[in-house]
């Protein structure tokens, strides 16, 4: 007896792995949350919106687009909602590409892309990341082809932490043929300080083939709620909201998100210390010889294997007695942090508590030998 014909697209598609919970009493540094919960006055207006849940919420989410137009100055019909940015990428995908269509990413990156991809039956192109784990946007003008309908730029990059520079971004979006969709995925933005790096949206601006993805889950600390958003050109926020899950975003999650934009000021002071903090753990590392390229998300990437520069502990020829991945992600889980391996190419490490910062740089400095 057989069971439903399923689409042999989804043959093979590979697992997101979530970060891995902490037990009681450790830190999670695994997934990049913000450590902190919802601000008082976004907490209450959630108290206030328990009572209305037995209703729909607003299909359109109405207060919310607006609310994200004013923000960002533009028009409400260049917003498209979604439940976390990875939903609107994943629509944006659905809107752009098909069987035979190409899908084009840096890879390492985010891990939700491969996956979204082969769901819609589209192929990925994978380019390496270059040196410094950065995009390496001439490598990824090179391999767009006809069959090319929609490339991701991750920046700050998951999990590398990097970002990219306004010159070289701008020559790339001039680049891309004008038929061609460049999506910055932009869920870190609110932690970068590296004045080099643009901000997508104004550089959207004038090119009606580029859309950006924002997010509330990360520096607006709304993870549980999801709720994800790209301000794009009409057609293409339409093309969003047409393949969008009906009442995806929930009543709870419009109204915090109006909420914490509303409350940016105080919420952006807690992004200053995490910005902070991150950089006292890569400091950190980086004095004890690991490797770790400049991050500009809430989190930091200490590199490995190939990726590694060579002369520190985790890279190059002369790293063969250094930590390996796993004897790094062991040894801070023994200490009380969870953090996050990706296979032989590094561990992220997310921003979070001072006293969390302290275990994981103990955890690396006993890994190391004597000096």
């Amino acid at each position: 007896m057989t069971g439903p014909r399923l689409r042999a697209a989804l043959d093979g598609v590979p697992e997101y792995r979530a970060g891995r919970s902490a037990p009681d009493g450790a830190y999670k540094l695994s997934s990049n949350e913000n450590p902190y919960p919802p601000l008082p006055s976004v907490l209450a207006v959630l108290s206030n919106a328990l009572g209305s849940v037995n209703r729909y919420p607003d299909f359109g989410a109405t207060e919310l687009t607006e609310a994200l137009a004013a923000r960002f100055g533009v028009r409400p019909d260049q917003i498209g909602l979604g439940t976390g940015s990875v939903g609107v990428a994943q629509q944006l995908v659905q809107s752009t590409a098909g069987p035979g269509d190409e899908v084009l990413y840096a890879w390492r990156s985010f891990e939700a892309y491969p996956i979204i991809t082969q769901i819609a039956g589209a192929i990925s192109v994978r380019v390496p990341l270059g040196p410094g784990a950065r995009h390496d946007l001439p490598a990824m003008l090179a391999a767009i082809t006809e069959r090319t309908r929609i490339i991701f730029v991750c920046t700050p990059n998951n999990p590398t932490g990097t970002a990219v520079g306004r010159a070289e971004l701008e020559h790339f979006l001039d680049a891309v043929p004008s038929d061609v969709l460049v999506v910055l995925d932009e869920a870190y933005t609110e932690f970068v300080r590296d004045p080099d790096v643009p901000d997508g949206i104004e550089l959207a601006r004038g090119r009606p083939n580029v859309a950006v993805l924002r997010t509330f889950s990360k520096a607006y600390g709304l993870a549980a709620l999801r709720v994800g958003f790209v301000v794009a050109s009409g057609p293409v926020a339409a093309a969003v909201r047409k393949t969008a899950v009906p009442f995806g975003v929930n009543t709870l999650a419009q109204r915090a998100a109006i909420a914490s934009l509303a409350a940016e000021a105080e919420l952006f002071e807690r992004v200053d210390v995490l910005v902070a903090e991150r950089a006292r753990l890569r400091d950190g590392l980086l004095a004890l010889g690991y490797d770790v390229p400049d991050s500009q998300a809430n989190f930091v990437w200490v590199a490995f294997g190939a990726g590694a520069s060579a002369g520190g502990p985790t890279g190059g020829s002369g790293a063969a007695a250094g930590p390996t991945v796993v004897e790094l992600a062991a040894a801070c889980a023994a200490a009380g942090v969870v953090v996050r391996p990706f296979g032989d190419d590094g561990v992220r490490i997310t921003a979070a508590e001072p006293a969390a910062t302290d275990l994981v740089l103990r955890a690396a400095a006993a890994l190391l030998p004597p000096r």
